[in-house]
C-alpha cells in the first residue's frame, strides 16, 4: 500500500484540488465531486438503517481504501441489513455466504467438475467471485472454511488445481460475526483477523433510534436506490489513494502502533503485563489507508492526525493478542488503545494557507510589548 507523502516545508492541497478529471476516464459524472457522492451514499443507506452512523462510514471507509471489514455484535442489530444495503448502493454484484459448520472450501472459491460429454474437467467458480462478498457469521465455520479466504482476501485471486483466476474488481469482503455464542463456533485466528482491515463493534440503538425502527421497518420498509457503479468505485478508491498524507502523520501513526508493542518506552508500563503480541505493521499501513478515506468522506483531499486517531481502534482492536493476566482481570482491548491513544501526544497539522492567514490577522505588537522583548 504505497504511502503518498511529501516533504515537511511543502504545503497541503486544499478541498479543490482534486476534480473528477483526476479520476479515471469515463467513470464519474462531469459535475459530482468526490466527497458529495460519499455524502449521497451515506445518506442513500441512512434511508434503511436507522442509527450505526459509526457503522456506516467506517463500512464506507473500508470499500475506498480497498480493504475487508469484520463487523461484531449481537444478533439482530441490522449488521447483515448494513452490508447489503451498503452494497445495493455502490452497485456491483453482491452475493451473501451463510457460514455454517458443514461447508467445506470448495463451496466458497470453487472446483474442478468432471465434464462426461468431453472427458475433461471444467472449473466452476465458486460465489466468492463478486464486487462485495457478505461472510455472514463467519465465526460458525470451521478453520479451513475460513482460511480459504486468506488468499482471496489478501491476493485477490483463487489458485483452483493450479490456475489463478483473479477475482472482479472492485473486490471487498464485509464478514460478520456473533461475539455471544459459543457453542458451535470457531474463533477467528490471528492471521485471518489480520487481513480485515477494519473491525466495527455494533451496539444496541437509543430508545428513540428504536422506535424510528419501528416506524420505519415493521410496514413497506424503504428500498435504496442504486447510485454509483463499480467503475464509479474504482475512481473514488483512486482518489483515495491520492489525498495526501504529511510525513508527520505518518509518523503519528507508527508511533501508536509501536506503543502496542512496546508500552513501557511510551511511557503505559501498567500495560506491559496485558499486551502478549502487539499489532504488525499491517496496523501502520492500515491506519494510513483509513486516514486518507476518512478525510475523502469529511470533504478534504489531506489527512490530518484526527482521522489517524479516529480510525486507531476500528483498524487496531483486533490486531492485538491479549495476555492471560489481562483475560483473567477482564481488561478490554479498547480500553488497553484508549490508554495509548491518550498517552502519545499528536502533531498539529496546519496547512500552510491556514498558517499565513492567521499570521496577517494576528494584531501586530506594541511598541511596549516589543521593547520589553527586546530587553529581554
Amino acid at each position: 500500500m504505497p504511502s503518498r507523502t511529501q516533504p515537511q516545508g511543502s504545503a497541503a492541497p486544499g478541498p479543490d484540488a482534486l476534480s473528477p478529471d483526476a479520476l479515471s476516464p469515463d467513470a464519474l459524472s462531469p459535475d459530482a465531486q468526490p466527497a458529495e457522492l460519499l455524502e449521497r451514499t451515506l445518506l442513500e443507506v441512512k434511508k434503511v438503517i436507522v442509527g450505526h452512523d459509526h457503522v456506516i462510514e467506517r463500512l464506507v471507509a473500508c470499500l475506498l481504501a480497498r480493504g475487508h471489514c469484520l463487523v461484531e455484535g449481537p444478533p439482530g442489530l441490522a449488521k447483515t441489513l448494513a452490508v447489503s444495503t451498503l452494497a445495493e448502493v455502490t452497485g456491483g454484484s453482491f452475493v451473501r455466504l451463510q457460514f455454517t459448520p458443514d461447508l467445506v472450501p470448495a463451496d466458497i472459491v470453487g472446483t474442478r467438475i468432471w465434464k462426461a460429454s468431453t472427458e475433461t474437467f471444467d472449473v466452476s467458480l465458486g460465489p466468492v467471485f463478486a464486487n462485495f462478498v457478505l461472510a455472514d457469521e463467519i465465526n460458525r465455520a470451521p478453520a479451513k472454511v475460513q482460511s480459504a479466504l486468506l488468499e482471496v482476501m489478501q491476493e485477490q485471486q483463487v489458485s483452483i488445481a493450479g490456475e489463478t483466476h483473479p477475482v472482479p474488481e472492485p473486490f471487498v469482503v464485509m464478514a460478520t460475526q456473533n461475539p455471544i455464542e459459543s457453542e458451535g463456533v470457531y474463533q477467528l485466528p490471528e492471521a485471518q483477523r489480520d487481513r480485515f482491515l477494519m473491525k466495527v463493534v455494533v451496539g444496541y440503538p437509543t430508545l428513540k433510534e428504536e422506535v424510528t425502527i419501528v416506524d420505519r421497518m415493521s410496514v413497506n420498509p424503504p428500498s435504496p436506490d442504486r447510485l454509483l457503479t463499480p467503475a464509479d468505485l474504482v475512481a473514488l478508491q483512486a482518489a483515495t489513494d491520492a489525498v495526501f498524507v504529511h510525513p508527520a502523520a505518518v509518523d503519528y501513526a507508527a508511533r501508536l502502533v509501536q506503543a502496542t508493542r512496546d508500552p513501557a518506552a511510551a511511557g503505559l508500563p501498567d500495560l506491559a503485563d496485558h499486551i502478549a503480541y502487539g499489532a504488525s505493521p499491517r496496523a501502520t499501513l492500515g491506519l494510513i489507508a483509513a486516514a486518507r478515506a476518512l478525510a475523502l468522506l469529511r470533504g478534504r483531499t489531506y489527512v490530518l492526525t484526527a482521522d489517524v486517531a479516529d480510525c486507531f481502534l476500528d483498524v487496531t482492536r483486533h490486531r492485538l493478542v491479549l495476555s492471560y493476566e489481562a483475560l483473567a482481570d477482564a481488561v478490554s482491548t479498547d480500553g488497553i488503545l484508549e490508554q495509548v491513544l491518550a498517552q502519545v501526544p499528536a502533531p498539529r497539522l496546519v496547512p500552510r494557507d491556514d498558517a499565513a492567514a492567521a499570521l496577517a490577522t494576528a494584531p501586530s505588537p506594541s511598541p511596549v510589548s516589543q521593547a520589553a522583548q527586546e530587553s529581554a
